[in-house]
């Protein structure tokens, strides 16, 4: 599929500019994650898999990750993409597994990227460029902050990569400012 398909897709079960925010952003970051970690030849792919991950949620939250088979489905997407997608739901709402690189990925960096956003909203800047590790980390301590995105996630992720929180935290930081600016002329038009 297309990128333009996968978005159609996107915007047929999703029609709240937040819902579209977080996929177009969770795209940008798993690309850039393909490129970082020597997947370039899988980055449309694993792109893909980032818009796509929440395609269920907006319209069926109570079902999120079981209506994602059924959509995607309809949609022409294969087994592979589908169970990439339902995996960053392992232990929550899916039992498939993250067992690729990418699907590990997509586990740890779709809360993260929640909290991240919502850190840089509180920011003067509204912006990812100038956010350090060290303040993320505040927000993230504070269980108040963005209480919806879970730590206890997050930190199985990281686990999960063989990598520290702290490092999952500079990756998907430098891999938000790698889209930042595009994310944002895109909503724009939305």
């Amino acid at each position: 599929m297309t990128r333009q398909e996968n978005l159609n897709a996107l915007k047929k079960y999703n029609k709240e500019p937040f819902h579209i925010l977080h996929a177009l952003t969770v795209e940008g970051v798993m690309r850039w994650f393909a490129d970082e970690l020597g997947y370039g030849d899988e980055a449309d792919y694993w792109a893909s898999v980032g818009l796509l991950h929440d395609i269920d949620f907006e319209l069926y939250p109570e079902q999120h990750c079981q209506k994602a088979v059924e959509l995607l489905k309809n949609e022409g997407y294969g087994d592979e993409l589908i169970h990439a997608v339902c995996s960053h739901g392992y232990g929550i709402c899916s039992d498939e597994e993250p067992t690729h690189e990418m699907e590990k990925v997509l586990f740890a960096c779709d809360e993260l990227t929640g909290l991240i956003g919502a850190a840089a909203r509180m920011r003067p800047s509204k912006s990812v460029m100038d956010m350090e590790v060290s303040s993320l980390k505040k927000k993230f301590k504070d269980k108040r902050f963005a209480a919806g995105c879970s730590r206890e996630v997050i930190l199985r992720g990281a686990e999960m990569l063989g990598w520290t929180p702290e490092e999952l935290f500079e990756k998907t930081i430098l891999a938000m400012r790698s889209c930042e600016s595009e994310i944002n002329q895109e909503m724009a038009s939305i």
